[in-house]
Parts: structure tokens; C-alpha cells; sequence
């Protein structure tokens, strides 16, 4: 999936990133479209990391002034950035998309000791429904206005629409959060047949066209939509209540830094 120059290139970023701020990488993996399963031939890749200072480094009465992520400018198709690992997880504890989608994602490229799989465990305790809902239901609304309104449509954004919507279905019907694969969603459109078969050929030509590539408007991808979006501004999610505490949270990230 990733072509094995390039993967060599970014473990290498990541290497020196260890080396030149002194940090060890607990979790690196593909974020965005490539990890979402419909990227472009000459889609970026968006590499995310997790990364946790030495054990001094924590204790200071400054510690909340001092920088907690660690980005580098965008030079070429490699977007390469990252989180402290306290940060990641008080984000974890709002139950932050991007963290979510992070540890989740299929393509890894570091992935040592024990963090990423606690952290997944952790996460149907840690899951607010509400707010994964809130998330999605915004992201797919924002993206329809923006962009699935004009005579042409950018290919990629049907899918930064639809994958947000099947992801509230998921959250509905599982009450926890949604795989970051768009082919794992589509089963939540049952026999829904000329749906699906449309949502395949778009997808076809996603993989063979430019990031941002054109197309018709589909009508029936804009009804489905439209229909969806209204239903869900109906729908009134409970908030799950769960991890009040930050306990498991703060032992996850002891764990994590004795290690």
C-alpha cells in the first residue's frame, strides 16, 4: 500500500526526529485518505506519530508552557507531524477524532510498547457516542455545503461526505467508534444496490484520478445525502458518560513512560 521508497524515506524522518528532539515514538502510523482506503495516485502522505519525552522532561513547573507537538513544513508529498504523548491523551479523553482515527489506522509504520494497544482497549470506556456523532455529522455537512453544490464535484469530497455519515450509522448501531476504513462502512447500506453500485464506480474512478480530480454531480449519491443529513440533525444523541475519571488515562500514560 505504501511503496516501499517512500515508506523507507518516512521511517527515516522518524529516525531523525528521535534523534534531534531527544523523544521516543511510541506510535506512527498513516493518517488521511491513504488510511481511509480511497487516496489518489498522487495523494500526500500523512504520516502521524506519538512520541514521549524522557521522564525528567515531566517533571517542571513549566511543563505547561513547554511545546507539545512536534510539526515539520510541507516540503514535499510527505506531511509529517505529531503529538506529545500527554496531549494525545487528554485529547483521547475528549474523545478527539483525529486520536481516535490515529490508533485505529491500518498502516503503521512505529508501533512499540504497549500505548497503542492499551489505548485501544481503553477505547470503548473512553468513547463518548455524542461526540463522535457531533464530529461526523459536521464534517459531512460542512464538506456538502462547500463543496457537492457546484456543476463539477471534486471526486475525494463525496467520499469526505460519505464516510462521515456511515460512521454516525456505525456509532448508532454499535455505540462505540467507527473503523477509519470507508469499505468496512458499507455494509451499514444493507441492499441498497444502485447505491452501492455508484458508491463503486466513483471509488474507481478515485483511485485513478488526480486528488483533485472532477465529476458530474451523482444524483443518487445527492439524495442519499441530503436524506441522511436530515435525519441526522434530527437525532439527538446521549452523551455516554464515560470516562469521567482520568484515572485509567493517567496509569496508561505512567505505564507508558516507565517503560
Amino acid at each position: 500500500m505504501i511503496p516501499s521508497d517512500i515508506r523507507d524515506e518516512i521511517m527515516r524522518r522518524l529516525a531523525n526526529t528521535e534523534k534531534e528532539k531527544g523523544v521516543r515514538i511510541v506510535l506512527a502510523i498513516e493518517s488521511g485518505s491513504r488510511a481511509w482506503g480511497f487516496a489518489s495516485p498522487n495523494s500526500d502522505y500523512d504520516v502521524r506519530f506519538i512520541y514521549i519525552h524522557p521522564e525528567d522532561w515531566y517533571y517542571s513547573i513549566n511543563l505547561e508552557e513547554r511545546r507539545d507537538v512536534i510539526e515539520y513544513p510541507i516540503v514535499d508529498e510527505i506531511d509529517l507531524n505529531g503529538w506529545d504523548i500527554r496531549k494525545a491523551l487528554k485529547l483521547f479523553w475528549k474523545s478527539n477524532p483525529a486520536f481516535v482515527e490515529w490508533i485505529q489506522s491500518p498502516i503503521k509504520y512505529i508501533e512499540v510498547g504497549g500505548f497503542a494497544e492499551k489505548a485501544r482497549m481503553l477505547l470503548p470506556s473512553v468513547y463518548s457516542q455524542e461526540s463522535g456523532i457531533y464530529h461526523y455529522r459536521s464534517m459531512a455537512k460542512s464538506n456538502r455545503n462547500r463543496y457537492l453544490r457546484a456543476e463539477k464535484v471534486p471526486l475525494k469530497k463525496y467520499f469526505y461526505v460519505l464516510r462521515p455519515l456511515l460512521a454516525c450509522r456505525w456509532i448508532e448501531k454499535y455505540n462505540t467508534a467507527a473503523p477509519i476504513e470507508f469499505e468496512k462502512l458499507l455494509h451499514l447500506l444493507g441492499n441498497q444496490k444502485e447505491l452501492l453500485r455508484e458508491i463503486d464506480i466513483l471509488h474507481a474512478k478515485k483511485r485513478d484520478a488526480p486528488e483533485m480530480g472532477l465529476s458530474d454531480p451523482v444524483p443518487i449519491l445527492n439524495e442519499f445525502i441530503e436524506i441522511e443529513l436530515v435525519r441526522l440533525e434530527a437525532l439527538n444523541p446521549q452523551n455516554s458518560g464515560k470516562c469521567e475519571q482520568k484515572s485509567v488515562l493517567n496509569i496508561l500514560f505512567k505505564d507508558t513512560l516507565h517503560e
